[in-house]
This record gives structure tokens, C-alpha cells and sequence, in this order.
């Protein structure tokens, strides 16, 4: 009998309790507030002044976080050090009209969010979660983690050539049952406002979302491999706080400025307020060195000093598709971040990057594995190449490489979330 492989797991385990703790955007980041804030970190309002004192700020905008350390001494053109990531995953979305069924069924209308991987969500008992806007202009997480909904396949015996190729219709196939009898307007709303403590004539407006409320778990015989939902890109956002919180432990560097920007709507496009296209992360920037006396000349020069890891997962070398990954370039779990390249920027990595990167590894002590894709198959994209355009920021494409992405529940090494970890600490801390 073999040896199981030893690692530290409590990384591993800490990700797993944060994937459980972060069914939408809305909670991861509260999730990770309340980390930085335990660190000592302080929360900024965008409406409030900001000013020259040291130390660990943040901001939340929605689902969308930035997060900060400046040193005692550190000048107004200090570049930056930062760690992107997105806090969203393709799911199951709730309608503005909600309440629908037919055949006696009581049913939940859904659009589909992202490129879901329609039939993970099958036959997998989910709950709700996400965020209710109320009247005076708050906000309220809601969480109904147990079974809630689901969405039933059509049983072989009415479809006998289902497993010649599955093809599911995204408006008639994919809406979950809650229930039996006739919808009534207005029933899920009043659900949710039980369940969140409020009165549902107080909510005006809702983000809600499906979630698998399977617990992660380590996987295998030698449980070397975690299995669990949202790690496309959970995992990048935990392993980008824990990272930030090593890198500041000890009062954080003068050298340069390192920063999180963990960001909504990635997986749509990121057109939006809280997306990597909008204008939070520039904005941040720009009022940070100018919180600290900084001229427009200091901002152009801290942006043009400035290095962007992006950090998302990608995709490991599947045993029973091996064909479809370029032949020289076959990732494995647990064999350390990948350095992702394409170089018709769908990634932004380049050989200036890649130097970085090995640079940042060596000193961490981290293995790192090369991803490119094969070249008759599409290239996915990150929040690389827009960091990277909208901002004039060095950025190179990294990451984690996993197995079924964009499932309702993935799998990873366990591993290499720690080794990502090691990395980004290691990228925000200067060498020398």
C-alpha cells in the first residue's frame, strides 16, 4: 500500500469553509470583509473623503471588493502590487416575476447566469441565496442553505436516446420545482422574507441565485483532490485574502502598494459598475495615491511601475478528453499555479510576465505548470487582458488548474490552493 502524500491542510480546509460561507457574490465578499476587518483592516465609504493614514483599507460595492495595505513611508507614486479575481460563478438566476409552475407543480423561474454547465445543475437538491434591496435603501443577505429546489431530469424511459446526447432547452428544461399546487404571485418573495427576518413589503428589489448545497469534500483515496462549487473563482478571492493578510502581517513595505480586487461579473463580461471594464478599480487607485498627496503625474507614474497577477482558475488535462488539450502543455492538480498564455490576449501574458512569475515562484518555493490551449479549440478569457487595457497595468494571467469548470461543483488538487496562496503572498512582498 502506498503512502498518502502529507500536506498542511488547513488552507485547504479554510477554503472549503469559505466556498460553504459564500453561496453568492454578495456573501463571498462580506466573507472576506470580515477577515480583513478581524486583521485590522478598515472599511471606506466611496461618498466619504479618504485620508493619509496607513494601513489596511477596503471597499465593497456590491459583489465587488478592493482591498489595501499602505505602509508608514510609503511615497504617493509607489506602485501598485495587485491580485485580481471574481467573485461569480455561472448558476441559476432568479426572474423579476418568480413565482411560476404548470401541471400542478409550484415552480421558481430562472435565467441562466454565465456558461453554466446546464446539466450539473440536474437532479441536485439546491438552495437560495444572494441579496433583498429594501425601500430605504438597504440591503439584506439571504441564505436558505438546505434543499429548497431542483431541477428533475426527464427519466430515461421518456427520452430513450438521452444518452446519445443530452440537449437541454435553457427556457423550458432548466426551471426548478419548490413545491406542489398552483403559483402564487408573490409566494418566493414572502418565503425569503421570512426566512431573512424583514416584512416583505419592505423588499423592492432582489439578486438571488441557485446554489448546490452539497458540502466540499476532499476526494480520492488518498483525499488529495477537493471537490466543491464555486472554486471558478472562489478560490483566487481566498487564497487573494489570506495572501494579502501574510504579505501586511508584519507592517507590509514601503516598496510598493499591494492590493485585491476581487470583481463581480466576470463570467458576463464584466460590463458593469462592479466588473473588471468598469471604473471601480482605476478609481481606487487613483484616490489612494492622491489620499496621500499625490499628483496626477504621481498616479501616471504608481499605474506605469505597476504589476496586475490575474488570478483565475484553468483547466487541468482531463484523463478521458486528453485530445482536447494541446499536446505539450498538460497541467496537472497539485503540480503548483499555472502561467496561462495566449497570444492573441485572451490572456495577457507575456514573456516579460512570465519572468515575473518564475521569479515570484522561485522565491515562494512553488512549482508552477505552463497552460496554453489547443489550438483548434476557443480561448477563454479573463479579467487580464481588460486590467490590462483599461489601466496601462503589466498584467500576467495565472491560476489553478481544475476539472469540471463552470459545474455546479468542480474539483481541484488540494494542494494547490495553498501553493497559490505562497505565490501571491510572495508577489506582494518586494524581493530585497
Amino acid at each position: 500500500m502506498s503512502t498518502p502524500r502529507r500536506f498542511d491542510r488547513a488552507h485547504t480546509d479554510d477554503l472549503a469553509s469559505y466556498l460553504a460561507a459564500s453561496p453568492s457574490p454578495y456573501h463571498a465578499v462580506a466573507a472576506a470583509a470580515e477577515r480583513l476587518r478581524a486583521a485590522g483592516f478598515v472599511e471606506l465609504g466611496e461618498v466619504d473623503a479618504w485620508d493619509a493614514s496607513p494601513g489596511g483599507k477596503y471597499v465593497l460595492r456590491g459583489g465587488a471588493l478592493l482591498a489595501w495595505y499602505v505602509a508608514e513611508g510609503t511615497a504617493p507614486a509607489a506602485p501598485f502590487r495587485i491580485v485580481g479575481a471574481h467573485t461569480d460563478s455561472p448558476n441559476l438566476r432568479v426572474k423579476p416575476i418568480p413565482d411560476t409552475g404548470a401541471e400542478g407543480w409550484r415552480q421558481v423561474a430562472v435565467e441562466i447566469y454565465g456558461g453554466a454547465l446546464l446539466n450539473s445543475w440536474l437532479d441536485r437538491d439546491l438552495g437560495l441565496a444572494g441579496r433583498l434591496s429594501l425601500r430605504d435603501g438597504t440591503t439584506r443577505l439571504v441564505s436558505v442553505d438546505r434543499p429548497l429546489l431542483r431541477v428533475p431530469q426527464l427519466a430515461i424511459h421518456l427520452d430513450r436516446q438521452v444518452n446519445d446526447g443530452l440537449k437541454l432547452d435553457r427556457q423550458r428544461h432548466m426551471t426548478p420545482v419548490w413545491g406542489l399546487g398552483k403559483p402564487r404571485e408573490g409566494d418566493l418573495l414572502r418565503f425569503l422574507a421570512d426566512e431573512s427576518g424583514v416584512a416583505a413589503e419592505e423588499i423592492g428589489g432582489w439578486d438571488l441565485m441557485a446554489h448546490s448545497v452539497e458540502a466540499p469534500a476532499y476526494l480520492g483515496r488518498d483525499r488529495e483532490l477537493l471537490a466543491g462549487p464555486r472554486m471558478d473563482n472562489l478560490l483566487s478571492v481566498h487564497a487573494g485574502v489570506a495572501a494579502l493578510l501574510a504579505a501586511v502581517e508584519n507592517g507590509g513595505s514601503p516598496q510598493s502598494v499591494p492590493v485585491l480586487a476581487a470583481f463581480d461579473h466576470e463570467e458576463n463580461g464584466s460590463q458593469a459598475d462592479t466588473g473588471a471594464e468598469g471604473p471601480l478599480l482605476g478609481g481606487v487607485l487613483e484616490r489612494s495615491v492622491r489620499a496621500r498627496g499625490g499628483t496626477a503625474e504621481d498616479v501616471a507614474r504608481a499605474l506605469a511601475g505597476s504589476w496586475c497577477l490575474s488570478s483565475d482558475t484553468g483547466h487541468a488535462v482531463h484523463p478521458n478528453y486528453a485530445e482536447r488539450h494541446e499536446p505539450g502543455h498538460h497541467p496537472l492538480p497539485n503540480g503548483g499555479p499555472i502561467l496561462k498564455v495566449n497570444v492573441n490576449q485572451r490572456y495577457a501574458t507575456d514573456g516579460r510576465g512570465r519572468a515575473l512569475f518564475a521569479e515570484v515562484c522561485d522565491r515562494a518555493g512553488v512549482p508552477w505548470q505552463s497552460f496554453v490551449s489547443n489550438n483548434a479549440l476557443p480561448c477563454g478569457t479573463t479579467i487580464g487582458p481588460i486590467t490590462a487595457a483599461r489601466h496601462g497595468i503589466a498584467t500576467v494571467d495565472i491560476g489553478v488548474a481544475i476539472l469540471s469548470m463552470h459545474s455546479a461543483r468542480e474539483l481541484c488538487g488540494a494542494e494547490d490552493p495553498a501553493l497559490l496562496a505562497s505565490c501571491l503572498a510572495t508577489f506582494f512582498t518586494p524581493a530585497g
